[in-house]
């Protein structure tokens, strides 16, 4: 792909989809669907944050996910990429967000604090070479890459360890300091391995380094940094302003009739790939808890006739069982029916592991306190048969 037309969109070159793939990552076959929309919206570009879901090899394969991409699939993502004119940055954690690495015995003894997996410590030489490793096992798989991010946002408990701490108390030293020399290690091996790539920093962990420090450091003449935020308030003239002509492309590309939240509840949701999803679970979120405690908490019938405590005991009237078992058995089916179907969809997109996560976080509580209501109604009316 040819480098200017990355560049002709905007003054900033690349407009990126950041694809963070450490929670609930989808089949290859779903960002077949989606590729085309994220092109059609604006993007030229995608940050691939792959945590365990890259199929590592060696000594790092205990870091692969149990449905981690196969090399051949990380080849079809940028077949797929390259083919809708999307330019693929790699993301790889160094630093902080190392949970998916040190959380593996083979690699524990890395971390800054034993007690917590989220962050290396710095002080190691194995930790650089199991972080250049990384870097190089990914760099092997993308032809022709411009940029790699190394990620190293949110080191929590940096300087915490044994080792910083007695670093640290040498005078001129600082967490400022052990952050960048860090960073400056894992870019001089980057630049020295892979020359042609430039290596990318998320900003929070510089944002209160003085100039002078940064300049001392060497860091900023070897890595860019990439802003790090979620406020709503960054400069518009020069990101892309959100304005109602924006909003209403937006809707008519996702085929929604608003962006509002609160129409969500109410109306279609969407034509864009997943969009039977969204609706779906826009359902769950809404209604499942709400309509199953309006049943069991607030329905007269149940609350007097079936509480607890005649349910522990069987006990049930004949007249006031059709009060409220026709509800029970319909709330029951509408629902069932919805988890059917949600199972279905979700199947498509996700892993059986993502599924079977949301599901129970979500639908079963509900649900099975349901069923356990008619279950419970069904032994009454048998005992006084």
């Amino acid at each position: 792909m040819e480098e200017n037309k990355m560049t002709v969109s905007s003054p900033f070159g690349l407009h990126l989809v950041h694809l963070d793939l450490k929670g609930a990552p989808p089949k290859v076959s779903y960002l077949a669907e989606i590729f085309p929309l994220f092109r059609t919206l604006g993007a030229n570009g995608l940050l691939i944050e792959y945590e365990d879901m890259f199929p590592y090899e060696g000594e790092l394969k205990p870091l692969r996910a149990e449905h981690a991409y196969s090399a051949s699939e990380i080849k079809e993502i940028l077949n797929l990429a390259e083919l809708h004119e999307l330019e693929v940055i790699p993301l790889v954690q160094t630093f902080g967000h190392m949970e998916f690495v040190l959380k593996h015995q083979e690699f524990s003894h890395l971390r800054e604090v034993e007690m917590f997996p989220n962050a290396l410590s710095p002080h190691k030489e194995e930790s650089l070479m199991l972080v250049s490793a990384m870097i190089d096992q990914v760099v092997a798989l993308h032809d022709g890459l411009r940029w790699f991010h190394v990620g190293s946002d949110e080191v929590y408990y940096l300087g915490e360890g044994e080792e910083s701490k007695q670093w640290l108390q040498k005078e001129e030293n600082s967490i400022e300091k052990l952050y960048l020399s860090h960073m400056k290690a894992v870019a001089s091996c980057m630049v020295s391995s892979h020359p042609e790539v430039k290596p990318i920093v998320w900003d929070d962990m510089l944002r209160g380094v003085s100039e002078e420090t940064l300049t001392e450091s060497g860091v900023a003449q070897l890595m860019e940094p990439m802003i790090w935020d979620y406020a709503a308030d960054l400069d518009e003239d020069d990101k892309g302003g959100y304005s109602e002509k924006v909003k209403e492309n937006v809707e008519k590309q996702l085929g929604l009739s608003s962006l509002e939240i609160d129409t969500f509840m109410s109306e279609s949701s969407g034509t864009f790939p997943g969009s039977d999803i969204f609706t779906l679970v826009t359902q769950v979120c809404f209604y499942l808890k709400p309509s199953v405690d309006e049943l069991l908490e607030r329905n007269r019938f149940v609350t007097g006739w079936f509480s607890p405590y005649h349910r522990k005991r069987r006990i049930v009237h004949p007249i006031m069982m059709h009060h409220f078992q026709p509800d029970a058995l319909s709330l029951l089916a509408k629902w069932n029916a919805v988890m059917q179907e949600l199972q279905a969809a979700l199947e498509r997109v996700f892993y059986m592991c993502t599924l079977e996560e949301w599901m129970e976080e979500n639908v079963h509580p509900s649900l099975h306190k349901l069923q356990e209501v008619v279950d419970d109604l069904d032994k009454a009316i048998q005992g006084q048969s």
